[in-house]
């Protein structure tokens, strides 16, 4: 007896004997040799670097649709990750449909809807209830989606990646029976056009030694360009910031554009594609970067298309080495918009902000000191070497410096991008610049700067809208210039309601304060009547102890309802 239970216990102690308790095969998700092989033919001969995986993530999503189970597991040993590294990242960016085993896969077509709030004014909720009314479910998949950069055409539908502006229900069956389900390319300014018209003589000159990094710093400070994507700091300090850091560095472009009420990024990528490149390989010069990013949102998939050809283009041309110009797509993630955000989405990661210090200036890109820019940014800057600082400064009104595009939607006559001085006034773009209010709607107030830059009532509409202290002490400020104009038909409290379910879906979720102070903001405003005393100290919460901008100024449009629209919460 005795040698029989020896015989036994050793047989437990080698499971691969396929005798005893021991697991027969290993533990977890096996791996699938069809899913591995398809996999391996999608990536080709690239290499499996760690910051690829959202690349590759997009290969896989776009061939098939979704992203299953075998897939995600196959890209995991491809790369050399864990299963857990793949699946986090896929199930954090709203553009990919992980699926596991046993689930259905979506319907092969995705309208996204655009619901947030200039597309709410102009009609979404009726679009998205004619849409549920007349597709199959099992067929086309009907879903919400903040916005698309599109606010001068709301409400906006992307079906497939085909963008319908000023959709209806009529408009989308029509591009669904046609099977116009791809991206729109529009005419822009080619290489040869813009070259032809003096492009990328600026470049030259600095390549060539005719102007020098001393005398480019000095014509952006003296031109006063700012980052234009919502800060607003002075350019030339952000390249004298890096510049001091030890090579090598990097340049990161932020074309993330996803704040509601902004699409000025999306009209010069659309139009002037190589005055940008030439900006992007100006600053990259000027901090002597090793490679440049440019990270683009998911949502603009016509720019995306356009960038890859003409960054194709200069490498043919031999402006610049293969492999300089570094194109990244985004994967529909507002939080990503955030600069230590955007870098961790570049790096193939969660588009979780970063603590700081450090900031990106000493530690950025893969750990490097990194100048991050914005599209309009470096967009103005062979503009301003060419015509001179002088010339950009004295546009502006009063103390401001430059000019500035504006993204004006809403209530107006002729919504759109709306190149004018900075320090201009909501009056006066209504007036000057949009052909007044729209027909019987009558001025009631205004988003100075999207949805975190607040609400300020129409009686204030002779306030500069610019950086600096004349929004400030209203608790707005101007942001990347998105002014979401208001009428007397719009319930100011349902605006805010939106602009804050947008924050709410937004939140990475990384800080308490922010997932669970928009949540419950969320809950508090839709009351009939708001207890203000408790959104007062929510706000001061979510403001001071948010890791960065999102939860910091989401609640900038509660405040300023409760200041400036008292009458519409009592």
């Amino acid at each position: 007896m005795a040698l029989a239970e020896t015989e036994q216990r050793a047989k437990r102690r080698h499971p691969g004997s396929g005798e005893g308790k021991g697991r027969s095969h290993p533990k977890g998700r096996q791996l699938d040799d069809q899913a591995l092989t398809e996999v391996q033919t999608l990536l080709g001969d690239q290499a499996r670097d760690r910051d690829l995986l959202i690349e590759f993530l997009h290969l896989v999503q776009d061939r098939y649709g979704h992203l299953s189970a075998a897939h995600m597991r196959a890209l995991a040993e491809e790369m050399r990750l864990s299963q857990t590294e793949v699946y986090e990242v896929a199930t954090f960016y709203a553009h990919f449909d992980p699926v596991k085993e046993g689930e259905a896969a979506p319907p092969d077509l995705t309208i996204r809807v655009c619901d947030s709030l200039t597309c709410e004014m102009m009609g979404a909720e009726a679009l998205m209830a004619a849409l549920h009314a007349s597709v199959e479910p099992a067929k086309i998949r009907v879903v919400r989606a903040p916005c698309m950069g599109r606010c001068d055409t709301a409400p906006v539908a992307e079906v497939g990646h085909r963008h319908i502006d000023h959709a209806t229900a009529e408009m989308i069956a029509e591009a669904i029976d046609r099977d116009d389900t791809h991206a729109i390319i529009p005419t822009y300014q080619s290489y040869e056009d813009y070259v032809s018209s003096g492009g990328y003589a600026q470049l030259e000159a600095c390549r060539s030694g005719a102007l020098t990094v001393d005398t480019v710093l000095k014509t952006l400070d003296e031109a006063g360009l700012r980052g234009l994507g919502g800060a607003g700091f002075p350019s030339f300090r952000k390249w004298q910031f890096v510049r001091s850091e030890p090579a090598p560095r990097y340049l990161a472009i932020n074309g993330d554009e996803g704040e509601p009420g902004t699409f000025k990024d999306r009209y010069y990528l659309e139009r002037e594609p190589h005055r940008f490149l030439e900006g992007v390989l100006i600053a990259a010069w000027g901090i002597e970067a090793e490679k440049a990013y440019i990270y683009m949102r998911d949502e603009y998939p016509a720019v995306l298309t356009i960038l890859k050809a003409e960054i194709d283009k200069l490498e043919t041309e031999g402006v610049v080495e293969p492999g300089c110009i570094i194109l990244r797509r985004g994967a529909g993630a507002y939080i990503c918009g955030e600069e230590s955000a955007m870098l961790e989405s570049i790096e193939g990661k969660r588009g979780l902000p970063r603590h700081r210090p450090p900031y990106a200036a000493q530690v950025g890109l893969f750990g490097r000191p990194t100048l991050i820019h914005n599209v309009e940014t470096v967009t103005w800057m062979p503009t301003i070497l060419d015509k001179g600082a002088v010339w950009f400064a004295s546009q502006g009104k009063g103390s401001s410096k430059g000019l500035r595009s504006y993204s004006v939607s809403g209530r107006v006559k002729e919504p759109g991008v709306k190149l004018a001085p900075a320090g201009i006034t909501a009056k006066e773009l209504i007036e000057d610049y949009c052909g007044g209010m729209a027909d019987g709607h009558g001025f009631k107030g205004y988003l100075p700067g999207g949805a975190s830059g607040g609400i300020l009532p129409a009686s204030m509409a002779d306030i500069p809208l610019d950086f600096g202290p004349a929004l400030d002490k209203h608790g707005c400020f101007v942001g990347s210039h998105a002014v979401v104009i208001l009428s007397d038909q719009d319930n100011i409290k349902d605006v805010a309601v939106n602009l804050l379910k947008f924050f709410e879906d937004e939140s990475c979720g990384q800080c308490t304060p922010c997932r669970l102070g928009c949540e419950k903001a969320v809950k508090l405003m839709s009351a009939k009547t708001w207890d203000q005393p408790l959104l007062r100290e929510l706000s001061k919460a979510m403001s001071d102890a948010s890791i960065c901008g999102l939860g910091q100024a989401a609640p900038n449009p509660i405040r300023s309802v409760m200041t400036f629209f008292t009458d519409e919460i009592s």
